[in-house]
């Protein structure tokens, strides 16, 4: 059956910078592994207000930050000194582990003339016994991506398993994350064999089930239960989804199984026991004070 319809809510960044937040959601934290989205852009801004729009280094633990662009480009910089410019078709793969911190900056003009700036930016929790592991980076370009075409639909597998596809990106739990482009008419089904599936509608509307849905809109279903879907125009979608984790903590950018070590997190940031970027070093975001933010609210600049 379908669990919930989640409604993409307003966050934002910075001037010119506006995202659709999707999860967490107060009634729906994770869908399988994923307890973050972001949908950004597309993005138009005037040269003087792109340095405006660059996050700053902020830390990370507990999860993977996954990046992925529809248009232009975002330059990526680490504490484990990785710099790294991803562009439409890529994943940035980022584990963050025991601790990392990174910051991503629009340095190209050119990719933010004409609102060709859209990126989506997904978290992905650890397991437990992963949680503490040494943080880690990977670039994967398009063609390490299959892709796979029939009637009317365009589809890319970014990580994991679905539909017979596979790929190489390094993933610590069973799950599958889907890039689909629909023509208007077009008929498509979710992927079997996973527990929580959802399905992002990033740009146009489909069918389910009787019912229309729209951009900004995300579709959770139970396992077992598996809806053909159609386009009723032109549509982009993300499906994500698979196995669940368990009870995680979220706050701000840290994610954990345990309370007291996002407590840690909290004063390992603060004083400055998480390395900076060390080409990135001069400015960071500080440690919010914002106690009264419920859990699982991440303050509006923790875009990834």
């Amino acid at each position: 059956m379908l669990d919930i319809v989640i409604e993409a809510r307003k966050a934002a960044l910075a001037p010119g910078m506006d995202v659709k937040r999707i999860l967490p959601f107060r009634l729906r934290r994770m869908v399988g592994p994923f307890i973050f989205m972001d949908h950004a852009g597309p993005v138009s801004v005037q040269p003087p207000l792109s340095q405006s729009m660059d996050v700053l280094p902020h830390p990370h633990i507990g999860l993977s930050t996954v990046s992925y662009l529809f248009g232009g480009q975002v330059t990526h910089r680490d504490s484990l000194g990785v710099q790294q410019v991803i562009r439409p078709g890529e994943v940035n793969w980022m584990t963050a582990g025991s601790g990392i911190a990174h910051s991503e900056r629009f340095e190209d003009p050119a990719a933010l003339a004409g609102g060709s700036l859209e990126m989506i930016q997904t978290w992905v929790a650890l397991p437990e016994k992963d949680e503490e592991a040494a943080p880690s980076f990977d670039n994967y370009k398009p063609e390490q991506l299959p892709i796979f075409t029939d009637t009317g639909v365009w589809m890319r597998l970014i990580a994991g398993d679905a539909f017979g596809l596979k790929n190489n990106v390094r993933t610590h739990s069973p799950l599958f994350y889907l890039h689909v482009v629909l023509e208007k008419g077009a008929r498509f089904g979710l992927p079997t064999g996973h527990t929580e599936r959802g399905i992002y509608v990033a740009k146009g509307s489909i069918e389910v089930l009787g019912n229309t849905y729209t951009a900004g809109q995300m579709l959770v279903f139970t396992k077992g239960v598996d809806p053909v879907l159609s386009a009723r125009e032109a549509s982009t979608l993300m499906l994500l989804g698979g196995e669940p984790l368990g009870e995680r903590f979220i706050w701000w950018n840290f994610v954990s199984s345990k309370k007291e070590r996002i407590e840690q997190a909290k004063a390992d940031w603060k004083e400055g026991r998480i390395l900076l970027p060390p080409s990135d070093n001069q400015e960071f975001v500080p440690l919010p004070e914002n106690r009264s933010r419920p859990a699982g609210s991440p303050p509006p600049q923790a875009l990834s």
